[in-house]
């Protein structure tokens, strides 16, 4: 009798070998989806957030030093904190921000100043070719997903614009 009662209960156990393993994997589908779900939106976030304190950077770098709109502009380089795109968001790069000198009025100045010294000589004789602000944008830019689960969350991220006024643009007399 005893040797029949140790027979049937490990029937079951035999009976039941890898279910384990199926019900971790369902949950572990699970789990992974929802983990990258959150790390996806947090760096969808963070990009959200960092678009802004890039222009705000890169407006306070253009207004006290002279730059072009190139992408190795140092004021591009200096806002995307020394790199060829922001951390953790390659989708950032310094083709996406655009510098724009204006007037006070919010023109592109015409001539338009070649150096900090011109744009003093210009803004001494008239408010036409005096560079008076500067405006940075982003533009262009798209949210690119790292986890290919997730393609529905390829969207653009909203342009972001500060516009200083200008100080020295790198005059040092």
């Amino acid at each position: 009798m005893m040797l029949n009662m140790i027979k049937n209960y490990s029937k079951p156990k035999q009976a039941q070998r890898g279910a384990a393993a199926v019900e971790f994997a369902i949950i572990a589908l699970l789990l992974f989806t929802l983990l990258f779900g959150i790390i996806e939106f947090g760096r969808l976030f963070y990009l959200y957030n960092s678009v802004q304190e890039v222009t705000r950077h890169a407006a306070r770098e253009a207004v006290v030093r002279w730059v072009d709109n190139s992408s190795t502009s140092p004021a591009k380089v200096l806002a995307l904190f020394g790199g060829a795109s922001l951390p953790a968001g390659a989708e950032i790069t310094a083709d996406n921000i655009d510098i724009e000198y204006l007037t006070e009025s919010g023109a592109v100045p015409s001539p338009f100043p070649t150096s900090a010294s011109d744009n003093i000589s210009a803004c001494l004789t008239g408010p036409t070719g005096c560079i008076a602000l500067v405006r940075v944008s982003i533009v262009n830019a798209y949210y690119v997903p790292m986890v290919g689960l997730f393609p529905f969350l390829a969207v653009p991220i909203p342009a972001s614009t500060v516009t200083m006024p200008a100080e020295s643009l790198g005059y040092t007399g």
